[in-house]
């Protein structure tokens, strides 16, 4: 089995590390589903000798890209591994919910046979345990998904469905609502060898106001 943790700043690395995961999806602003983070973080992260998968995403919103974005989305594909990067992340789709190969092919070419993952856009698609075969053609190491539903426990049937078609030619990560309560359940129900997780909480340094008069006073 394989962990990977998104992250999306310098201390969210360090602590998936820390914890034993496998490997960190580094994004920004997880808010809006990711989006492509900075070139510092990228290195920072790097620094940290974890594997680092970059999320190639050039905006919020949907996954169907014009020429200009793509070509954003190649050259930071192409900064992504010059700075180090284990892997990228991407996905495009047409208006039709199919995978855009044309758009794909670019992407796949700035890569350069490195490691390449298919993001959650597949939980767009119509039809998505027979989008599989095709993401395997195109030589994609793995595809990230909930199986077309909110949580990948809810989508479990479906992602067992695409660990059957894969048959070990590409790797099926379960993604969305994994957390240490049901990601034995998950394993078990879908087959998967990989889940991701953002295992995400809130923290912060910053001292109240009255601490900080009180303490003067």
């Amino acid at each position: 089995m394989k962990l990977e943790i998104c992250a999306t700043d310098i201390r969210s690395v360090l602590a998936a590390k820390e914890a034993g995961a496998d490997r960190v999806e580094l994004c920004s602003a997880l808010e809006v589903g990711g989006l492509t983070p900075s070139e510092g973080l990228i290195r920072a992260a790097i620094s940290t000798g974890i594997a680092v998968n970059v999320l190639i995403r050039p905006r919020p919103g949907d996954f169907v890209y014009n020429d200009d974005e793509i070509a954003v989305m190649v050259n930071d594909i192409s900064r992504a591994f010059e700075l180090g990067a284990n892997g990228v992340v991407f996905g495009a789709l047409t208006p039709e919910g199919n995978i855009d190969e044309y758009a794909c092919w670019f992407l796949i070419n700035a890569a350069l046979g490195k490691d390449i993952t298919f993001h959650r856009a597949i939980d767009r698609c119509n039809d998505i345990p027979a989008k599989v075969e095709k993401l395997v053609e195109m030589g994609f190491c793995r595809v990230l998904t909930s199986g077309g539903k909110a949580t990948a426990i809810e989508g479990a049937d479906v992602i067992r469905e695409m660990v059957s078609v894969a048959d070990g030619r590409l790797e099926i990560m379960a993604g969305s609502g994994v957390n240490s309560d049901n990601v034995r359940e998950l394993i078990s129900r879908t087959g998967v060898a990989e889940v991701h997780a953002s295992a995400k909480g809130q923290f912060s340094e910053m001292v109240s106001l009255r601490n900080i008069v009180s303490s003067i006073v």
